[in-house]
């Protein structure tokens, strides 16, 4: 058999079935681009499983158009719930305006999750509703659902291509929200074929106009398995604004539990 320059990406996707990106099925020369990208983002989330939870500190620099910046001090703990989305808590420390604020999620596989903010100014807890979770966390242009845990079913899936990113090669997948409140209207993702990790999400409006951009860079590895990115990096293309997350003091299996991630206890972060 002679193939064509025409049969290359053909080629290019059997090659990815037949070989496979890790444990798990194999799918078949019949597989669709929607069965790999469901593929893909199964073999990335089944690589996080069993972290059980960490610790981290991270800083917060807000830039506008004209690159002016300020900037905000974290301290992130997130807590792995088997059969169940994880919990995360983000707790506000400096500037001085911000300090004791922070952004409780209980996130959830199939049901949508739930995210509550306790603002000391007023002294109250504030539940965010799934109209608003669009809308910008503190001022940054991460949206509050960007910071929950992207579960697999909160999505599906399309193989788009491969193509040269994170100095190897990506595969490159779209992903659509099958939540009809979320603020857009898919996503594009672009994943390392070795270890999958995210290296750019690009995201579109429910106009389909290209609204952000995600970078991510840095990565450490953890236990000898979990990839952390030191530095995420979101630009927003409407407004000409950025917020730079950096990530610094992972601290894996520490002794976190359920008590550390109730609504009660928002008030009483320190």
């Amino acid at each position: 058999m002679i193939f064509t320059r025409s049969m290359l990406p053909y080629l290019s996707l059997c090659l990815i079935i037949l070989t496979g990106l890790g444990p798990g099925p194999v799918y078949s020369e019949s597989a669709t681009p929607e069965e790999m990208g469901l593929k893909i983002a199964r073999e990335s989330h089944a690589r996080e499983d069993g972290f059980g939870n960490y610790t981290a500190r991270q800083t917060m620099a807000l830039r506008n158009k004209n690159g002016q910046e300020s900037r905000r001090q974290l301290r992130v703990k997130v807590l792995e719930v088997p059969e169940d989305g994880d919990k995360s808590l983000f707790v506000f420390d400096e500037p001085r305006d911000v300090r004791g604020t922070a952004l409780l999620i209980h996130a959830h596989r199939e049901s949508a999750d739930d995210q509550w903010l306790y603002l000391p100014a007023l002294k109250r807890v504030k539940r965010i509703s799934s109209s608003n979770r669009s809308g910008s966390f503190m001022g940054s242009e991460f949206a509050y659902e960007d910071l929950t845990p992207q579960a697999v079913e909160k999505f599906t899936y399309r193989y788009l291509r491969e193509e040269p990113c994170g100095g190897g090669t990506c595969t490159v997948t779209e992903r659509v929200p099958v939540d009809r409140k979320s603020g857009y209207s898919r996503q594009v993702v672009w994943r390392d074929k070795d270890e999958l990790r995210v290296w750019k999400v690009e995201y579109y409006d429910r106009k389909d106009s290209h609204l952000k951009t995600l970078t991510l860079g840095n990565y450490e590895q953890f236990l000898d398995r979990y990839w952390r990115a030191g530095e995420m990096t979101m630009e927003n293309h409407l407004t000409g604004k950025s917020t730079v997350l950096t990530w610094t003091d992972f601290q894996f299996r520490t002794d976190l539990d359920d008590r550390d991630f109730t609504q009660t206890g928002l008030r009483r972060v320190r």
